[in-house]
């Protein structure tokens, strides 16, 4: 059972109207303990490394007491679930020191570009130069494309969960998924060769 029992059977969203008219942590505390290992999981899956993950657990949360009485929250968990994968990318586009952390970032968010541009890319400083323009390279996507490839992967959404949002079919969904990778490949590409020329 929840420490805080007496707000144990409040759902998500009303802790988080009551902290927001109250600013008592203890409301974040109860959401706290719903979800401090759920988001350790996702940390760990991320880092690879227990010491790691739970220091990102309580930074998470700490950054939670500011970010909650700025945002209006419709739905905790989605958003909780968001702020964490946010969390840890940035840890990793801050750590440009270790590329093993690179690598698995982008073997996470599901693009096998290393393997692509291998040839290409043999030093350290043109693997980190990839990973800086990944999502950029994103946002010139055709609208539909970028829209289910950030669903996809960013936001690790189903094919099903992507249908319903967008209102495309499954295979719309699929086809802009498959075309959306294969060109963000070539976007990347072509803007190493061009940085490569200059």
């Amino acid at each position: 059972m929840s420490r805080n029992s007496e707000y144990a059977n409040l759902p998500d969203e009303e802790l988080v109207h009551r902290y927001r008219n109250s600013f008592d942590n203890v409301y974040v505390g109860e959401l706290y303990q719903r979800y401090t290992h759920l988001v350790y999981g996702v940390c760990l899956k991320h880092f690879k490394s227990e010491s790691q993950a739970k220091d990102a657990v309580m930074q998470i949360f700490e950054k939670l007491i500011a970010d909650l009485k700025k945002h209006h929250v419709v739905s905790f968990k989605p958003w909780l679930h968001t702020v964490v994968k946010n969390h840890c990318m940035m840890q990793f586009r801050s750590d440009k020191n270790s590329l093993k952390k690179q690598q698995e970032y982008k073997q996470e968010i599901g693009f096998d570009v290393e393997n692509q541009l291998e040839l290409h890319l043999e030093a350290t400083d043109e693997k980190e130069w990839m990973l800086d323009h990944m999502h950029e390279s994103i946002n010139e996507l055709r609208d539909e494309q970028k829209t289910c490839v950030e669903l996809f992967y960013i936001q690790n959404k189903s094919y099903q969960e992507i249908a319903e949002i967008t209102k495309f079919s499954l295979n719309e969904v699929k086809s802009y998924i498959q075309n959306g990778k294969r060109n963000l490949k070539n976007i990347i590409t072509a803007k190493h060769e061009r940085s490569k020329q200059k």
